[in-house]
This record gives C-alpha cells, sequence and structure tokens, in this order.
C-alpha cells in the first residue's frame, strides 16, 4: 500500500469512495466545493495494486494561529481495520507539521483519534459549530499558541 497525494485526474475515484464509505453523497461534495474553492490543503490517497482505497483531507480553519481541519476520513469498507485509516492520518499529520501548521481539529470518534494525539480537551476552549464531545485538537510543534477562541472552518462546510 502507498499513501501519496491526490492527483488531478482522481476526483471520481475519491468522490465514489466518499459518497460509498458515507452512505451518500454529502462528504463527497464538500471535498469537491473545498476542491474547487481552493481549500484543499492537503489531499492524500491511500493506493492499493492501482486502486484508491482510502482519502484523507485537510483544509484550512481560520483560527489566531495557523490550524487545519482533517476531513473527511474514508476507507473503502472492504479494507477497514487493516491500518489504512491510520497510515493516512498519520501521513497526514506528518505532512501538516512540516508544512508549519500549528493544530489540526477534528469531528470524529474519540476512541479512534486519541491514538494520534488529538484530545477533546485541547478543543474545548475553542467556539466553533462542531465544538463539542466530539470535537478535538491536535497540536502540531509543540503547544497551541492559545487554548481558547473562535474557529472558522472552510466556507464550504457551511453546505453540509
Amino acid at each position: 500500500m502507498l499513501i501519496r497525494d491526490e492527483k488531478t485526474r482522481e476526483g471520481a475515484a475519491i468522490h465514489a469512495l466518499l459518497r460509498d464509505s458515507f452512505d451518500g453523497p454529502d462528504e463527497a461534495d464538500l471535498v469537491t466545493r473545498l476542491r474547487e474553492a481552493g481549500d484543499a490543503t492537503l489531499s492524500l490517497v491511500a493506493e492499493d495494486d492501482g486502486e484508491i482505497v482510502g482519502h484523507v483531507l485537510l483544509s484550512p480553519i481560520a483560527a489566531a494561529f495557523p490550524a487545519l481541519a482533517l476531513a473527511p476520513l474514508a476507507v473503502d469498507a472492504d479494507r477497514r481495520a487493516h491500518g489504512i485509516g491510520a497510515a493516512l492520518v498519520r501521513t497526514a499529520i506528518a505532512r501538516a507539521e512540516a508544512m508549519g501548521w500549528r493544530a489540526l481539529f477534528v469531528l470524529g470518534d474519540p476512541a479512534y483519534y486519541r491514538r494520534f494525539g488529538f484530545s477533546t480537551e485541547q478543543a474545548a476552549g475553542f467556539s466553533s459549530p462542531y465544538a463539542g464531545p466530539h470535537f478535538m485538537a491536535l497540536p502540531l510543534g509543540g503547544d497551541l499558541p492559545t487554548t481558547a477562541g473562535a474557529l472558522r472552518h472552510a466556507p464550504a462546510f457551511a453546505e453540509l
């Protein structure tokens, strides 16, 4: 399996993977809107035998420091529980940190994302439409520059 940057011609395959993984088009359409708006900061795929079996996208969040949203993360239903999602998340974290971003935020299952260092406690001071028990933050390159403030996801999220 190979984790790599998405290629331009792979939009349809990624759209199909997301649509099937989330039982509908919402997340797939979100990725399309983020790309069209220029808000797909990092888009990674997991490729196995020439087939795209996983995808993760990072997009900018307006905050008091450089921050990104990790959303969505998807793995082909037949390939789940084989470490593909974890490999995508770990690669996305490493790439974001290398690019100089200071934090990642995610809305998801704390039992899954805690293994990568995400914390609901780190996100608790931030106001966001997604704030709550499944909203988590991961500091990159040290502590968060601030532990409170308003966060604004890319405009495409408002259409979910």
